[in-house]
């Protein structure tokens, strides 16, 4: 393993994006002989030694040698160590604080609560070729993306023994045909970098190149996603470049300074989450993080980043009230140097790996998130609609009899869905820490709410932008989600949930079949009312069009009043035919629709050319399309 002068030339200017393969631990030969050679970034060290299985753990054995070239790099090979074995850097800083820490560019952790890094390599053999030839394809922003976002240890856990987590290879057994069969196009994961804190579901991190070995190995977690990949999934994982927690062990005052965190508190330190804020204008932090993103595309087949928390990298303000911050140069409140690593960030992504996608987690109006760096952009693929969601699940939690008087929430969200291209989002954030599970949400007696819930996928999946569902919410789960347990699968044995399961599954399927619903859904001519203001009904109705301008026809009912002879404008003469509907039977409906097909009449409405008579299910959505 060398690391020459082009490698620190590089590392000193934040723009060395492979750093995991030379800083961290690599098995190698040297000289005929096999061992391991080590390097980790510590500048302000005065002394750093390896400790670990291979020397009972004595700081004074093996040293490390710092380089002569300014770059704070400390290097060494020992033959001693191998595979398999625990280590942990010792440091002695210059003004004399003493820590073991662990590697940050370590493979592989112990299993926390322990907190060593273990020498392993990366190689694997993998069977996805077929859809990495092919990812482009699946990853079209123009194509079907439904996206089930999950946290793997609380997905399904042993039935014989509710407290143990399954691995990733007996998850590989399972949730890949379970996915499919529901109709999803990718998977989520919230994120599995090691973390020592369960608790903080992953967005608490330390080992920004190791896959949390909670559930296995690397290899095993590259066997799931191989798995997915043969049954046509796309990988997303959720990433978190925007803090990191104080533990000793971890990143924070890493060689007896601030080294990957700001020094100064109001820039350093985030209240919200008790944990460091990276220091984005060191250039060797802005390496480490790029090259993080990119080694679970590579060395993983990720297809896709969600960044999490981007609002409050954007922010210097973020949380924060007058005099817990600092201002930029030009005394405004952005984060300059934030969003030059955002943009870097995307820009190496995409350069590298033009097929697969980030997606931004940004709950503000910051302009232009999701769209290309050259016009000023920050770069994402993809950007999280929070205002949609916020203003979706407060408009369904109203009575039905008061939402006449809040139908501009939904109506809204029209004026800026094609302002950037959006996720539509029904996250773990949504029914965690009190606010109840999506069903519970949902107003009026038991039937009204399973409806009630249907209606709202129904709504997400024909609204403009890609969609994302959090586990359990498909069946209805009626609990809020416990990272501490397996979701309550039993709810199945019950036709309610099973029926709620069916009409998910069905609508992926639709989606997915239906051009109409994707392949404009960032483009404005892929969208135009029928009628958005009949609120003393509480109705909505819509277009969807492809690019033939084949359209179909949504129609929404949020009250669990029938409306029978209900007249909407349509633009195609001829016949109509319903071709789902959420009230139906199979769903634990009342079953009430339009069986028979629809003619129009040469009658104008809602200023388009041709008219037909409804009948309007309680509680439900229609999708009608014309006859071809």
């Amino acid at each position: 393993m060398i690391i020459t002068e082009h490698d620190i030339y590089l590392f000193k200017q934040g723009r060395h994006f492979r750093l995991y393969e030379k800083l961290g631990s690599h098995v190698v030969k040297n000289g005929g002989v096999k061992g391991t050679f080590f390097a980790v970034w510590a500048p302000n060290a005065q002394y750093v030694s390896v400790i670990g299985d291979f020397n009972n753990w004595k700081n004074n054995t093996h040293p490390l040698s710092p380089r002569l070239d300014s770059s704070g790099i400390w290097e060494g090979f020992i033959p001693e160590a191998l595979p398999g074995q625990k280590y942990k850097y010792f440091i002695r800083s210059k003004n004399n604080y003493q820590v073991n820490k662990g590697d940050p560019l370590a493979y592989l952790w112990e299993i926390p609560p322990d907190t060593a890094s273990i020498i392993w390599d990366l190689d694997n053999e993998w069977h996805d070729q077929q859809w990495m030839q092919k990812r482009k394809e699946k990853n079209n922003i123009n194509g079907p993306i439904s996206i089930y976002e999950l946290h793997l240890g609380s997905w399904r856990r042993d039935p014989q023994n509710p407290s143990r987590f399954l691995s990733y290879r007996e998850l590989a057994h399972i949730l890949p045909e379970y996915i499919k069969d529901m109709g999803f196009t990718h998977v989520e994961f919230l994120p599995l970098v090691e973390h020592p804190f369960y608790g903080s579901w992953g967005y608490q991190g330390v080992g920004f190149f190791a896959p949390t070995s909670r559930y296995g190995t690397p290899q095993d977690l590259m066997y799931l996603i191989d798995v997915l990949h043969q049954h046509d999934i796309g990988v997303i994982m959720d990433w978190v470049p925007s803090h990191f927690p104080s533990d000793e062990h971890g990143l924070a005052y890493f060689d007896g300074t601030h080294l990957y965190e700001h020094m100064d508190p109001r820039k350093g330190y985030h209240p919200d989450w008790n944990s460091y804020i990276f220091n984005y204008s060191r250039y060797e932090v802005v390496s480490f993080l790029v090259s993080s993103a990119l080694f679970w595309l590579d060395k993983f087949h990720v297809d896709g980043l969600r960044v999490d928390a981007v609002a409050s990298m954007l922010y210097l303000d973020y949380s924060r009230k007058n005099g817990e911050w600092v201002p930029n140069k030009y005394g405004g409140n952005e984060n300059l140097e934030a969003i030059d690593f955002l943009k870097l960030l995307n820009t190496q992504i995409y350069q590298n790996f033009p097929d697969v996608h980030t997606f931004a987690e940004e709950s503000t109006s910051w302009p232009l998130v999701s769209r290309p760096t050259y016009i000023g952009g920050l770069g994402f693929g993809f950007k999280w609609n929070m205002g949609w969601m916020n203003d979706t699940l407060d408009y369904f939690q109203k009575d039905p009899i008061h939402r006449k008087y809040h139908q501009d929430q939904l109506t809204f969200s029209i004026w800026y869905a094609f302002s950037e291209n959006f996720v539509l989002p029904l996250s773990h954030d949504e029914v965690v820490y009190g606010k109840g599970s999506l069903l519970n949400k949902m107003p009026g007696d038991r039937w009204q709410q399973f409806a009630n819930l249907r209606l709202l996928f129904g709504y997400m999946f024909a609204h403009p932008g890609k969609k994302l569902l959090f586990m359990s919410s498909e069946f209805g789960q009626i609990k809020e989600w416990d990272h501490e347990q397996s979701l309550d699968w039993h709810l199945l044995d019950c036709p309610d949930h099973q029926n709620l399961k069916r009409w998910v599954r069905d609508l992926n399927h639709f989606y997915r079949s239906n051009p109409a619903l994707f392949t404009l859904d960032f483009e404005p001519d892929g969208f135009s009312w029928i009628d958005c203001h009949d609120t003393e009904n509480s109705v909505l109705s819509f277009l969807r069009w492809e690019k033939d301008r084949t359209p179909m026809a949504i129609v929404c009912n949020f009250t669990p009043l029938p409306r029978y002879n209900y007249t909407i404008g349509l633009p195609r003469a001829g016949l109509w035919y319903e071709v789902l509907n959420s009230d139906s039977h199979v769903y634990g409906g009342s079953n009430l629709g339009n069986f028979a097909p629809i003619q129009t009449k040469e009658s104008s409405c809602h200023n388009l050319p041709y008219s037909a008579q409804l009948t309007l299910p309680p509680l439900s959505i229609i999708f009608l399309s014309p006859q071809s």
